[in-house]
């Protein structure tokens, strides 16, 4: 009788739960009590507006048209954002501004890091400088390089034509061939010093014993790096990344103060043109359309980044 028991038991436990998680709520009530407000404050700003928006997404909503009197179309507006040559013009826009900015800010952010690592003269006053992109306001550095691209009165022009380098100044952002590649620079010139940051917040993690028992056994500064520092950096390096990917993903202030868009779409990434498609144009049904789409890839990204925590959780709990 007791085996019997002791094995219904086992099987009880076996079986999922399926009122678990509400009896679990039920048994915390008065914790989730205190939460209550918080909870209710991102359903009112947060869930609604994502509803809103995908419901949005099945209907018409013609620029003369009330938002009320809006049609409904179902899937119209999918259908017609994924058969328009606008919106691959755009993604591979924001596929080569979201790689380039991410790639380049990481990669440049990390190679400060190891030379910032070092101990000299001035470190502390040449990281002090390298942190400024990073902490002027994104506004005011877009109309700043702006002015600095500008083809009649733009520093690097004039510096270009004065060195004899150029017979006239060269339009960075004037021109379909040379707009992207202008805010890329400028977009890596804000980000690359929050790589920077991660990074040397990383490398203090790595232990000096292991460094030192491979100088010992004969290894150079590149099997140092490779082989000790670079394993022990994979972890924050993946969430460096990530965010980057998720910021110049959602990036707008920089090419839309810079450019619009423009010239002829040429610098338009995704959440410009959804920004132009629903104040510009009052085309709310495409617009909301196109955020949907960006919010699956951004959740895409963010689901990416919980495991890359989760992932550092579990290793640091196991250490």
């Amino acid at each position: 009788m007791t085996i019997l028991t002791g094995k219904a038991e086992a099987r009880r436990r076996l079986q999922p739960d399926r009122f678990g998680v509400l009896r679990k709520i039920w048994e915390h009530r008065a914790d989730y009590a205190y939460v209550l407000p918080a909870i209710a404050v991102m359903l009112i700003v947060i869930a609604y507006p994502i509803y809103y928006t995908i419901e949005l997404s099945f209907f018409n909503t013609p620029p003369g048209l009330q938002l009320r009197d809006k049609i409904f179309v179902g899937l119209d507006n999918y259908t017609a954002i994924l058969t328009s040559p606008v919106f691959w013009k755009v993604t591979s826009n924001t596929l080569i501004w979201t790689l380039g900015s991410t790639l380049i800010s990481f990669v440049l952010g990390f190679a400060c890091a190891l030379a910032l690592h070092r101990d000299f003269v001035g470190r502390g006053i040449l990281r002090a400088i390298l942190i400024i992109p990073w902490v002027i306001s994104a506004v005011a550095a877009s109309y700043i390089w702006k002015w600095i691209y500008h083809s009649d009165f733009g520093i690097i022009g004039a510096v270009l034509v004065g060195l004899g380098l150029a017979d006239r100044p060269p339009n960075f952002i004037d021109s379909v061939s040379t707009v992207l590649p202008s805010l890329i620079v400028v977009n890596i010139w804000r980000e690359f010093p929050f790589a920077m940051i991660m990074m040397m917040a990383g490398l203090q993690t790595v232990p000096d014993q292991l460094l030192r028992a491979a100088k010992v056994d004969g290894a150079n500064a590149w099997q140092r790096f490779w082989h000790v520092t670079f394993p022990h950096l994979r972890n924050v390096s993946t969430v460096t990344i990530l965010l980057l990917a998720v910021a110049n993903f959602n990036s707008f202030i920089i090419p839309w103060i810079m450019t619009g868009g423009g010239p002829s779409n040429a610098s338009h990434i995704w959440i410009t043109h959804i920004y132009e498609l629903a104040f510009g144009r009052q085309r709310w049904g495409v617009a909301s359309a196109y955020s949907v789409l960006l919010f699956l890839i951004l959740m895409s990204l963010g689901y990416f980044y919980v495991r890359a925590l989760s992932g550092n959780e579990q290793k640091g709990g196991s250490e």
